[in-house]
């Protein structure tokens, strides 16, 4: 199955809209992307390894009581933050996490 990334584009801007409109939100921020493994032989190194290269911070978190599968945090430190901006950032995390069996999860701002 191909991935839907109309609709994931369409799903950022909705969230991205409705944050700014309840909270507000910051002019600069680390986004935060999740990818979380489609299989247990997905292998996060790799995912991180290639992430890394392309300017993103990476961290597998695996002790998360909250969470259902470990995952993998990626993120893009002080981004100007906007629609276009985070989707940009989850579009190239996604392809990237695609091709090493993770799929995204969501994303989040810190700061």
């Amino acid at each position: 199955m191909s991935h839907d990334f109309a609709t994931q584009k369409t799903e950022t801007r909705a969230v991205y809209e409705e944050m700014q409109a309840e909270h507000g939100l910051p002019e600069v921020a680390d986004v935060d992307y999740f990818l979380v493994p489609t299989s247990e032989e997905a292998d996060w190194r790799p995912l991180a390894e290639a992430l890394t290269l392309q300017g993103f911070d990476c961290q597998f978190i695996d002790d998360d009581e909250e969470a259902e599968l470990p995952y993998l945090v990626a993120t893009l430190p002080d981004q100007a933050i906007s629609a276009e901006g985070i989707w940009i950032g989850e579009e190239t995390a996604t392809r990237t996490a695609l091709e090493h069996g993770f799929a995204p999860d969501g994303w989040g701002l810190e700061g």
